[in-house]
């Protein structure tokens, strides 16, 4: 459940991915979202009902490619 003020988006929103870094693994190029989402650097997705997001344009995603880094 997201705590931060205003809410980060929900995990099956269009933009899901624009919300608060959580935790990092490095290793493996991830990033734990607050809404659950398990966001890879490809820009690639798992979301938290075990539902997969295919890689797509690191343009379409500038927030995501850019907690990354």
């Amino acid at each position: 459940m997201c705590l931060h003020t205003p809410p980060c988006p929900s995990a099956d929103s269009p933009d899901g991915a624009g919300a608060k870094v959580v935790g990092r693994d490095s290793g493996v190029g991830a990033a734990w979202l607050c809404n659950g989402v398990l966001l890879f650097e490809d820009t690639g997705a798992l979301l938290p009902d075990g539902r997969i997001v295919a890689p797509h344009s690191a343009l379409a995603a500038p927030n995501a490619t850019r907690s990354l880094c």
